[in-house]
């Protein structure tokens, strides 16, 4: 059963929900207990405002929301688990829009979880990119140098260094103070990550116009990595499974995905490794095998450097 929402509606319920905040800065808001469960934390920063969803519904939801008179917003976002607005687990996105309203579709008993960074102003974000706007796209350029007629988004894969600084924000050690300069810099390293992936991505495509075709073989080799991720093939291998060459395989993958073959693998490895420890119901070698490890010290090396903590570290944390 899907639920179908207005905007005014979606709000009202959540200002109803129950809300607390533990400083002035930050607040937490409860998911209304009609619609499922879990929270969403908001923590003010300077000039920035983040945002930390953790939530599952109930059912499918479709929410309307209608045009709204405001500047728009920027945001950075970074869906961990779940599917929001047609954005899947593993991406990112920078989007900039004049509220000109949307439908946002969500699907009933899957865990989301994201995390959002909103910028206060298009001058914020000026403030963060060079005065040479020739390495990123035609589309962000002119919307730094202030046109806003038309709105602004760019989506990507989450690499392994946006995930360490995610898992830091969710996983944040600190409190007070500390915790809010702490969580500050994490947001402007993902903001900085992201501006580096658009300027690479803008780099490679000067270099490679790839046809439609191309795109969809390399799309069936990320599928099939999917597929492989404890037995995966070589890159020549792949590119003949594909009907492709290694070369443009290798050049067109980092072009669409913002990673290389091997980095994306190695992303997806560590990603189901991480779900197998947080569910504790394999042992570290167990977990090393099951992703396609011989050696478990190999295995935690690479774990280590993705998510900045040993498996055995990563298995004791609290699922939350």
């Amino acid at each position: 059963m899907t639920i179908a929402l207005s905007g005014e509606d979606w709000r009202s319920l959540w200002d109803e929900s129950n809300q607390h905040s533990d400083l002035l800065s930050e607040t937490v808001y409860q998911c209304p207990e009609q619609l499922g469960s879990g929270y969403e934390r908001e923590i003010e920063l300077r000039d920035i405002n983040l945002l930390i969803i953790h939530e599952t519904y109930h059912d499918d939801l479709k929410i309307t929301i209608p045009p709204q008179e405001d500047d728009g917003c920027i945001e950075f976002g970074f869906n961990l688990a779940g599917c929001w607005a047609n954005r899947s687990q593993g991406h990112n996105f920078l989007e900039w829009s004049q509220c000109e309203g949307q439908i946002i579709e969500s699907v009933g008993n899957d865990p989301i979880v994201k995390v959002d960074i909103h910028l206060d102003s298009i001058e914020v974000l000026r403030s963060f990119v060079p005065k040479d706007l020739n390495h990123f796209p035609i589309e962000l350029q002119r919307l730094v140098e202030g046109e806003r007629s038309r709105p602004y988004a760019d989506l990507g894969i989450i690499i392994p260094t946006m995930r360490l600084a995610l898992d830091q924000i969710l996983n944040c050690p600190f409190a007070g103070l500390t915790k809010q300069i702490y969580l500050e810099a994490k947001c402007l390293e993902l903001i900085a990550l992201k501006l580096d992936q658009l300027a690479d991505n803008q780099s490679t495509i000067a270099e490679m116009t790839l046809r439609s075709d191309d795109i969809e073989r390399i799309y069936q080799a990320k599928e099939i990595l999917i597929n492989r991720l404890e037995d995966p093939p070589s890159l020549l291998e792949l590119a003949r499974q594909v009907g492709s060459n290694d070369c443009t395989l290798k050049k067109g993958f980092r072009q669409v995905f913002g990673t290389t073959v091997f980095g994306y693998l190695q992303q997806q490895r560590m990603e189901w490794a991480r779900s197998l420890l947080l569910d504790r119901s394999l042992k570290v070698q167990d977990v090393a095998q099951r992703v396609g490890y011989r050696c478990p010290s190999r295995f935690s090396a690479a774990f280590k450097r993705q998510f900045g903590m040993t498996p055995k570290e990563m298995s004791r944390l609290d699922r939350r």
